[in-house]
């Protein structure tokens, strides 16, 4: 049986602040964002009922929205508080759960200061995978022909939706050569990301990750760096060039959809996931479990 397409499911959305059934949460073809990429959103994920994050990913999707010149009109605690209802109401544990505010279509036009600025947030079930016999296989990327841009040409900090644009097309030409993802370099052809994760590389028992400065800091990058220093693993955030990949013995992706998926090749370079990948996907498991009050 075909699964649902996303348009037309039962369950519900919360949208500028009210539940409104799955199917009537609708905007006009005319709405900016539509247009000219006016929106921010997050990715965010919900293990056993209770959102992971929460707080860092409602602050940075405001965050995001004043990078985009638009303030979203909840606050922190409201957007947490409207995430918790939509799993409640749509009877969800483990979930994704997408919040996105854009520009309404009181306005068309590259200037449009005074169209509407609207929230909604929808979740959908999407279980958690951590069986390490399945996950540690890993996955093969392509490499990119797009590259991040300079930071001082886009919004680059923020999850943009219309940052994404090369990401789709590069995901597309990766997986018509048989890869799962691509790895894109930045703007000055150091390694950045790849579409929709941040890549980490080992050498030498020690983690190695690309500066985030023109491409998106991912909380779940932050978490692993947490997580890898408190088992003793060292984290250096540095430039690496594309040469330098043979160098690295295992690699893996982070990301609210990725968790912590090894790499088995990038291009025509072979990985083998370690110690340290399986050691971070056990912990981030961990990390992810909901912590139970005591009785």
């Amino acid at each position: 049986m075909a699964h649902p397409t996303f348009d037309d499911r039962d369950g519900w959305i919360w949208l500028d602040g009210r539940m409104v059934a799955w199917r009537n949460a609708k905007v006009h073809m005319l709405t900016h964002a539509l247009h000219y990429g006016s929106s921010v959103f997050e990715g965010e994920r919900a293990y056993g009922g209770q959102m992971f994050r929460s707080t860092e990913h409602s602050s940075r999707l405001k965050e995001s929205g004043r990078t985009m010149d638009f303030e979203i009109p909840w606050i922190v605690e409201q957007i947490d508080a409207a995430k918790a209802e939509v799993l409640r109401r749509n009877d969800l544990t483990d979930a994704c759960v997408r919040p996105l505010a854009w520009r309404g279509s009181e306005m068309i036009g590259v200037g449009a200061q005074s169209a509407a600025i609207h929230l909604g947030i929808a979740a959908w079930e999407w279980p958690s995978d951590f069986d390490p016999a399945h996950r540690m296989h890993g996955v093969r990327i392509d490499m990119a022909d797009y590259r991040r841009p300079d930071p001082t040409t886009a919004p680059a900090l923020a999850e943009a939706s219309g940052l994404y644009m090369i990401c789709t097309l590069s995901r597309h030409r990766a997986e018509r050569r048989g890869f799962a993802d691509a790895l894109m370099l930045d703007w000055q052809g150091r390694v950045a990301e790849c579409t929709a994760a941040n890549v980490f590389l080992v050498k030498d028992g020690a983690l190695h990750t690309p500066i985030a400065d023109c491409f998106l800091a991912g909380i779940t990058r932050a978490t692993v760096i947490d997580l890898a220093r408190g088992l003793g693993v060292p984290v250096f955030e540095r430039r690496i060039m594309p040469a330098e990949l043979t160098d690295f013995s295992e690699c893996f992706l982070t990301g609210t959809a990725a968790e912590v998926t090894p790499v088995s090749g990038i291009a025509s370079i072979a990985y083998k996931p370690g110690a340290i990948t399986a050691a971070l996907i056990d912990a981030y498991a961990e990390a992810v479990r909901p912590r139970r009050a005591a009785a």
